[in-house]
């Protein structure tokens, strides 16, 4: 299968640049994962397509200020990305620009905080050592900027508007953007139905927006992210399973973190790295509906999706997506992938 075979047409003005207030009034395109079939409602209807002992589960990562910009010991100014921490100290980051900022670079970004670049990663990115003086997190949330996707280029004047409602877990680069729609009231609403809520954790990383690099997408490599699963989450989602309820996905973080977690077909809690890669073909295990946004053209989100559905149901629908001028990407509109005739 190749890359190129996940390809579509998109008019550069349809992808958003500013989120829509109120948050679920943004639109709602709901398709039969089956036959295609697709309905086009607004995301606070999304009740109406619920069923009352769903399932539906949330990736609650909270995304860090993650972009630094500093001072190399030459005198050059440089910017620092973080992607993943690995311990107290360490960080896996991207950097720019990548020829001046070779092993044993140190960069100043304030008094109190510095970093030295200690190796190079498989990934074209850097581990970097920060040095800091006082509480890391509360120095990041001074000096560092909200990263935002590069096909943005309005500024953003609320940075909560970047993190979902119920964000709680610091740790991510970029937002788990399907989450951006729901809005507390909406949430107790679901509640109100009888469906039941859980969260899980995986932050953000170069996994989830690496493009692909390759022409047959068996060759691409995700880049692994760290997920945490509940013991109290993990007995409700293998409850579920075990009832037949359907399990929805909210957002591909949650499927990835779903699918990785409970690979023997259920659940276990605790945390772990995983590099998944769900294209057409895989089984899915635990996933039978997924809240989404639109996805970039040749992403692995984009054969995420249609690994649920079918590959030529997804690009049909984009296609349906484009006519009807939805607005893709992170402030963009939503769809659900699920079964309409059950």
């Amino acid at each position: 299968m190749q890359v190129k075979d996940f390809t579509y047409e998109l008019p550069q003005e349809l992808i958003a640049q500013h989120p829509l207030e109120p948050r679920d009034h943004s639109r709602l395109l709901v398709v039969d994962k089956n036959t295609g079939t697709i309905e086009h409602r607004h995301f606070y209807e999304l009740c109406e397509y619920l069923r009352h002992d769903d399932l539906l589960v949330f990736n609650d990562t909270r995304v860090i200020p993650a972009r630094l910009h500093g001072v190399k010991d030459t005198g050059a100014r440089v910017e620092v990305f973080l992607l993943t921490r690995l311990n107290s100290a360490d960080w896996e980051v991207l950097v720019k620009p990548g020829r001046k900022l070779r092993v044993g670079a140190k960069i100043k970004f304030s008094d109190d905080l510095s970093c030295e670049i200690i190796s190079d990663t498989d990934f074209g990115g850097r581990i970097a050592r920060f040095y800091y003086n006082g509480v890391f997190e509360e120095i990041l949330d001074r000096l560092g900027e909200t990263p935002l996707p590069p096909y943005i280029t309005a500024p953003l004047e609320d940075k909560e508007r970047y993190q979902t409602v119920y964000s709680r877990e610091n740790g991510s680069a970029a937002a788990p953007t399907a989450g951006l729609h729901f809005t507390k009231e909406l949430l107790q609403k679901i509640k109100d139905i009888g469906c039941e809520e859980v969260f899980v954790t995986l932050h953000v990383g170069l996994g989830t927006f690496r493009p692909v690099s390759v022409d047959d997408i068996k060759d691409h490599v995700m880049h692994r992210e760290f997920y945490s699963v509940s013991p109290e989450a993990a007995d409700a989602i293998n409850k579920a399973k075990a009832e037949g309820r359907r399990i929805v996905a909210v957002g591909t973080t949650a499927v990835r973190t779903l699918e990785a977690a409970g690979e023997s077909g259920m659940i276990k809690a605790g945390g772990n790295w995983t590099n998944i890669f769900i294209y057409p073909g895989y089984r899915f295990r635990l996933v039978n509906s997924l809240i989404t946004n639109f996805h970039l053209p040749q992403s692995t989100l984009l054969m995420l999706v249609s690994a649920l559905s079918t590959r030529e149901i997804m690009l049909s629908t984009y296609d349906e997506a484009v006519r009807e001028h939805y607005r893709f990407f992170s402030f963009g509109d939503a769809m659900f992938i699920t079964d309409l005739n059950k």
